[in-house]
């Protein structure tokens, strides 16, 4: 768990049971807690793979040369430095993950463009995003994200930008209304999408599902009056964004398909 965050393995069988009742898979997103090092992360990791690893609702990504490992989102990796992350992912090192029955893929937190290099000697797998609106880093910056591709590209590594539908966080962070970003009846969202797709990812991630907080949700919403107010979709219905989604996953996967073939 984060500072915020209460402890989640009572709750974690039921999401991957669930989950697996839709035919969804689930992936790890890794705060950074308290003490976050290499030594614990390797810990942490184990323990995950150890104790989901076997539920058929685990995702694990197929590599290029057909291994099927657990996928982790690293987030603020960057919190660490690049010596640390290397004892724990480059195969170099006598402490690593690597080749052991806890190998995984790790995607770090790309922010600013000085981190792809930083990224590539700590060992990862690959870049994420994270981050809804354009324009705030580098990496969540729209027209980057070709640069950013060719630079996974010519060094390995997976490129899986985030798209989110909107944002705006003033009812918890009121400064911050410079990294609004209005949703226009889901026009936003698609420009994303579309922005995804021409860079080719081999994934892609999404801000979010439910952070309502943030007004990055794309669950089902309907009005509702509250202390805090909440954005609805309005004149749109309260499926519209769950309806986008489905479309462009089955553009992105079509897409996937022929790059394939």
């Amino acid at each position: 768990m984060d500072d915020n965050g209460e402890p989640i393995d009572d709750i974690v069988p039921l999401l991957l049971d669930v989950a697996q009742r839709y035919s969804i898979k689930v992936a790890f997103h890794i705060e950074p807690y308290k003490g976050r090092d290499e030594v614990n992360m390797y810990a942490n990791i184990k323990y995950i793979i150890d104790k989901y690893g076997d539920h058929p609702a685990f995702f694990r990504y197929r590599t290029d040369t057909g291994k099927l490992l657990p996928l982790f989102y690293v987030y603020d990796s960057y919190l660490l430095n690049t010596e640390q992350w290397a004892r724990l992912l480059r195969h170099t090192e006598s402490g690593s993950i690597r080749d052991t029955p806890h190998d995984a893929i790790f995607l770090a937190l790309l922010v600013e463009k000085s981190q792809q290099r930083e990224v590539l000697s700590a060992g990862f797998d690959g870049v994420y995003t994270y981050f809804a609106t354009n324009g705030f880093t580098y990496g969540s910056t729209h027209r980057n994200w070709e640069a950013v591709r060719a630079f996974c590209n010519d060094n390995g590594l997976l490129f899986v930008p985030s798209v989110g539908p909107g944002y705006v966080d003033t009812g918890v962070r009121p400064w911050n209304f410079q990294n609004t970003r209005n949703r226009i009846n889901g026009k936003y969202y698609e420009t994303s999408l579309s922005a995804a797709l021409e860079a080719k990812p081999d994934l892609l991630s999404i801000t979010s599902f439910n952070e309502w907080h943030e007004g990055t949700q794309i669950e089902t919403a309907v009005p509702k009056s509250s202390p805090t107010l909440y954005l609805d979709y309005l004149p749109n219905k309260p499926t519209i964004y769950l309806e986008i989604t489905r479309k462009w996953a089955a553009i992105f996967g079509g897409e996937r398909r022929r790059r394939r073939e």
